[in-house]
């Protein structure tokens, strides 16, 4: 057990403010992937933030300041020397920011290489469930529905309180800029009312999220299931641990009562936290070469053939990590779409529908079921494939390891265009011969949850916000006694 938290403890150790300079950051964690290669779309090697250095992403090796990769590769380190986690034990996680801006894409990886990502993913998760964190925290970042009024009371509220002297560390507080002169919420009052948070309230937007995501140790987030979509969406690759109230309509994924904020921030920051880690997709838009007058191609023998060195069919145009599902529909088109599914290398089938949805495990409960398809346990190492409204009666829901690569693609001889969003954001059109490419991604999602057993907490969720499975149990019946008849009688 000693060993194991030296190990842990024994990573770059910061005790200054989170915004800490480059220089600091020397020690920060390096994932790396093996250097063997197996057959993979040359198109799919193009770097969309720079095309000259195709194929050179896979072999670099890649700092992380995600604490993800740092446990992956405390994991990996201490497998062979280390025993097994115990469980029900602390942890103390030091956080050690990035200084490398270019990731690598989950499609630039093999076949083998995805899939020691998603294992290691998986067996990590496993542990987490029942270990404790200790966070170094002293910068969080605060998200709310800016436009809901009830909310930027209790935002304000939450913020007077991680600010206030009180407290055993001198918090550093990010909200949303447009909160920075907002009526309700008053950010010169507070700061009049008590000077000592003077420099320690700040405001955070669209591009600090993108461009410094390790600056936040922690983030704690006032609203439904669509708020903590949108801590997603803003964090599209490091992920700090998440919090969230719940102050929406259902509540699959805010577990956290707001009445008792202060006692539960409280132990989270003294005694540590629960963390679930949440699969999500890197979707990437591909956007074909070929002229689209040209009707003489074949998205299949495109995908499944093999390229040229010097012709590449598509290049890549964009790319999104989702938590909950990428939807490819008609659109406003009044007809329905016609696409094609590919798995890794080979074509799946053809199909007719308003559109199909491909969901994580969290999202099996939201577009998903709608669709028809199944609901399914967070845990679960899988992808989902539903048909919207399909134009057969034998098409049913399948579902996918998340060690494969699916390609959704509009053919080109597609009477019209299909459209393509994710979670429910960034809608894009994809022309005949455009594709989406969907994989694991290497950042998952670290959802904070309570004490307890997971399973049991999803299942309340369902049952509780679906009413899964409710009904009037069923009568037993009333045995025939023709004994009491004759004593009647």
């Amino acid at each position: 057990m000693e060993h194991i938290e030296e190990s842990l403890a024994g990573q770059a150790d910061i005790d200054g403010e989170s915004s800490t300079s480059e220089s600091e950051y020397q020690h920060a964690l390096e994932v790396v992937f093996d250097e063997e290669n197996v057959k993979r779309r040359k198109s799919s090697l193009v770097s969309s933030e720079n095309p000259k250095l195709a194929q050179q992403a896979t072999k670099k090796r890649e700092s992380t300041s995600c604490f993800v990769h740092q446990l992956l590769e405390n994991q990996r380190k201490s497998r062979k020397s280390q025993p097994a986690i115990a469980h029900n034990e602390d942890r103390l996680l030091d956080k050690t920011p990035d200084t490398h801006n270019q990731a690598v894409h989950s499609r630039l990886l093999t076949k083998r290489q995805l899939s020691e990502m998603a294992i290691g993913v998986r067996e990590l998760s496993k542990k987490l469930g029942s270990i404790r964190l200790k966070l170094k925290v002293k910068t969080i970042f605060l998200l709310t529905k800016a436009h809901d009024s009830d909310l930027i009371g209790l935002t304000r509220n939450i913020t007077e309180w991680l600010l206030s002297k009180e407290r055993d560390t001198y918090y550093t507080v990010y909200v949303e800029n447009t909160l920075e002169h907002n009526r309700m919420f008053d950010a010169q009052g507070l700061i009049s009312k008590d000077p000592s948070p003077e420099g320690r309230l700040r405001y955070w937007d669209n591009e600090l999220c993108k461009k410094q995501p390790h600056l936040f140790d922690f983030a704690i987030t006032l609203g439904g299931d669509g708020t903590l979509l949108y801590a997603s969406w803003l964090f599209q690759r490091i992920v700090p641990p998440v919090l969230s109230f719940a102050l929406g309509s259902l509540g699959f994924l805010t577990k956290f009562d707001y009445s008792d904020y202060q006692d539960t921030l409280t132990t989270a920051f003294k005694d540590g936290i629960t963390v679930s880690l949440r699969l999500r997709f890197e979707a990437t838009i591909m956007r074909t070469q070929t002229a689209r007058s040209d009707q003489k191609h074949d998205l299949v023998e495109e995908l499944i053939g093999v390229e040229a060195e010097d012709n590449l069919t598509h290049k890549p145009d964009g790319s999104y990590t989702i938590l909950n599902d990428i939807v490819v529909d008609r659109g406003p088109n009044p007809t329905m779409s016609s696409t094609e599914l590919f798995m890794d290398e080979k074509f799946m089938t053809s199909v007719q529908a308003d559109g199909v949805c491909v969901a994580t495990p969290t999202g099996s409960t939201a577009y998903n079921l709608a669709a028809g398809g199944s609901l399914c346990h967070p845990e679960n190492p899988v992808i989902l494939v539903t048909a919207i409204c399909a134009h057969t009666l034998s098409f049913r829901p399948v579902i996918l390891p998340d060690t494969v690569v699916l390609r959704v693609g509009v053919p080109y001889d597609a009477r019209t265009s299909s459209w393509a969003s994710f979670d429910g954001r960034e809608r894009v059109e994809l022309h005949p011969g455009d594709y989406v490419t969907i994989s694991a991604s290497r950042y998952p999602f670290a959802n904070v949850m309570p004490q307890g057993s997971s399973s049991e907490d999803w299942i309340g969720s369902i049952s509780r916000t679906l009413n899964w499975n409710s009904r009037q149990r069923q009568k037993s019946f009333k045995e025939w006694e023709e004994q009491n008849l004759d004593k009647k009688a």
